[in-house]
């Protein structure tokens, strides 16, 4: 076990130093983008001035005869392109693919200084990371990287949720995770095809009631996993994430998903289709009556101390530091999204 003390050493001479806290960036969509294909690609300078984060994807949904057009097609997208204060992500190919080494290799050498974040796919446990973190480190030294490049791992596995506190611990280079509910789907043996979302026959029925009908209510199929991906990222400081909702059509019900994740405390979620970014946008950015109340408790009470009685309702200590939260969010929704910052007052 590493010892703390060595825990924020680069992995390499010659390696940036790892951060000690991550960067405060707005995250509320990461937007996925198919860079083998070339009218997609000349859509992302407008896309990246509407969404948080873009993201090249490399993996699932790219064909395999066209993963090496993916890939190329990505450097010379981020190297075209002006994100401002948007995010640069990529999605790599799974640790066991062959495709995969050439994806850090040629995209860390080529605009390793661009990119933000690495999404790796179907994280398994530590070792995952540990993998990773050194490769980095190593080509961060040799072509003169400036700031580390962040992992994002996905839990798409029955191992990965059961190693969940031990990925988000295994490196200062760890961002955060997403959910990836297909292949967690799959790799649990769960009767369901969907992508994310809910299932009608997930439910509970109402207590009998003489002859009336049973009222059935439909539950969420990933509660618990949330929770449990919530508590180990909010323990290691890193940031949770919702992942993709497959059916473009539903609106509604893909606004009610992305909005249970944010009440169980993610930060953001995917967006596969561009009617998703708006209601990540609204989703993920704290509603202005919330901000509202959230500021008077901050009024009420400077340092946090006590307790005080807002429109009829006791505050104190527990809900000041629920009161910041929002009004932290809200500040960084802010800066970035002046017409949201009109709606906060800030």
């Amino acid at each position: 076990m590493k010892l703390p003390r060595q825990f924020f050493k680069p992995l390499a001479i010659g390696a940036p130093a790892p951060y000690r806290e991550l960067p405060v960036r707005l995250e509320r969509m990461i937007h996925f983008v198919p860079p083998h294909l070339e009218k997609m690609r000349a859509k992302v300078p407008d896309i990246a001035k509407q969404v948080d984060v873009v993201l090249g994807n490399l993996e699932d949904a790219i064909p395999s005869d066209a993963k090496e057009a993916a890939r190329k097609g990505f450097i010379e997208m981020a190297k075209a392109t002006d994100f401002g204060s948007t995010g640069l992500w990529t999605r790599i190919n799974c640790l066991n693919s062959p495709w995969v080494l050439d994806d850090i290799i040629e995209i860390v050498s080529e605009i390793g200084n661009k990119l933000d974040v690495i999404m790796l796919p179907k994280v398994e446990g530590a070792w995952d990371i540990h993998y990773l973190d050194q490769l980095l480190a190593q080509l961060e030294a040799r072509h003169s990287i400036h700031k580390p490049i962040l992992i994002h791992a996905i839990l798409e596995t029955a191992e990965g949720v059961k190693n969940v506190e031990e990925i988000a611990a295994a490196s200062p280079r760890m961002h955060g995770m997403s959910l990836g509910p297909a292949d967690l789907a799959a790799s649990r043996a769960m009767k369901t095809t969907r992508v994310g979302g809910g299932h009608p026959d997930y439910k509970v029925l109402a207590d009998p009631d003489g002859d009336k009908p049973r009222i059935g209510y439909q539950q969420d199929l990933w509660h618990y996993t949330v929770g449990k991906m919530v508590d180990a990222c909010a323990a290691n400081g890193i940031k949770p994430f919702y992942g993709p909702f497959g059916d473009f059509a539903d609106l509604a019900a893909c606004e009610s998903q992305f909005r249970n994740a944010f009440l169980q405390g993610c930060v953001g979620a995917w967006s596969l289709h561009p009617t998703q970014i708006e209601i990540a946008k609204r989703v993920f950015s704290p509603d202005p009556g919330e901000v509202a109340f959230a500021l008077k408790i901050l009024e009420a009470m400077p340092d946090g101390a006590g307790a005080v009685m807002i429109d009829g309702k006791m505050q104190d200590d527990a809900t000041w530091k629920q009161a910041k939260v929002i009004v932290d969010l809200a500040r960084i929704v802010a800066a970035k999204d002046p017409e949201m910052g009109k709606a906060y007052g800030l």
